[in-house]
């Protein structure tokens, strides 16, 4: 397995989804826009490194690529809708140019297509952790609802959010990749295991990026969660620390429109808010490297350790 073989069998991977588009035309569009941009895919990628230790799955393999990228992308224009979100990777959302109405239309036209190919794949364990994986991503989102302008979440809330919202679905690309190859349970446990923390990683590192000073640099509108009063690791730690003026500062900033980014900024960076977040993520990626380190296949374990570096360091 090398870079170069899994990037090619993206590609093959993202022409099957092209051709899952029907021909009336409002779906067709709509499907066409959302599948122009190009994202990380890195959900996908997982389940095709997950799956490379038995090749002779051959189209299962793309198949089972493909499914996980529809569930992520019907996740992400759900996302979209409940976020009344602008943008998404720098370009206008579906509710945006379209509506919110088309936006869950879409989404669920789009789950159901993963769950169509799902059956035809003809496996019971993997439609089993993948209908699982979907109940927990909306469990995720629900948790995160609730949590909005609660200055009193604790930590363990905002870790369940960070896995159910985005571990699941990469612990679940790698389990179920591993599955299809008739992988012995030892690789199964460990290359699951270090999915789970990097998707971890990735969501503290989404929301350290969103308190970023510059959003041109990472090509999305930043300070987002905090516009929508969403307390993130970099609020929550910050709060902690502060004292009760200071506190009161940070709750005027929390839903509020119009803030002045580089006061919201320097007051969360002085509070330690951005040092704890990136010290929590460095624990996940040490748990994620743990787990990468016990995966006997040298190749797949050095791929593992090198999507879990560029989750944690990567600028947008």
């Amino acid at each position: 397995m090398t870079k170069h073989s899994i990037q090619k069998e993206l590609t093959v991977v993202k022409n099957l989804i092209k051709n899952e588009i029907i021909e009336e035309k409002t779906i067709s569009d709509l499907y066409k826009y959302i599948f122009k941009s190009d994202g990380k895919h890195l959900r996908a990628r997982l389940s095709l490194v997950a799956s490379s230790i038995n090749r002779r799955k051959g189209k299962k393999r793309l198949k089972l690529a493909a499914i996980i990228e529809l569930l992520h992308t019907a996740t992400l224009v759900h996302d979209d809708v409940v976020d009344e979100s602008p943008t998404r990777r720098g370009k206008k959302s579906v509710n945006n140019i379209w509506s919110n109405s088309h936006g869950v239309l879409i989404g669920d036209y789009i789950y159901s297509k993963a769950f169509i190919l799902m059956v035809e794949l003809g496996n019971n364990k993997i439609l089993d952790e993948l209908s699982k994986a979907t109940n927990d991503i909306s469990k995720g989102e629900l948790i995160q609802l609730d949590a909005i302008s609660n200055k009193e979440i604790s930590l363990k809330n905002l870790e369940d959010i960070s896995y159910y919202k985005t571990g699941r679905l990469f612990e679940a690309a790698a389990k179920c990749g591993a599955i299809l190859a008739d992988a012995d349970p030892k690789y199964i446990k460990n290359i699951t295991n270090c999915s789970k923390n990097l998707g971890i990683v990735f969501q503290i590192k989404d929301d350290l990026l969103d308190y970023s000073e510059n959003g041109a640099l990472i090509g999305k509108p930043v300070f987002q969660d905090l516009k929508e009063g969403k307390v993130t690791y970099p609020f929550y730690f910050a709060n902690k620390n502060a004292n009760d003026s200071e506190k009161i500062k940070l709750e005027s900033f929390l839903g509020k429109k119009n803030i002045n980014q580089k006061t919201v900024f320097k007051l969360i960076n002085d509070l330690n808010g951005i040092g704890e977040t990136e010290k929590l993520a460095l624990q996940y990626l040490g748990e994620a490297a743990k787990a990468a380190n016990l995966i006997e296949d040298k190749n797949i374990s050095k791929e593992m350790i090198e999507l879990v570096n560029s989750a944690m360091y990567r600028k947008k």
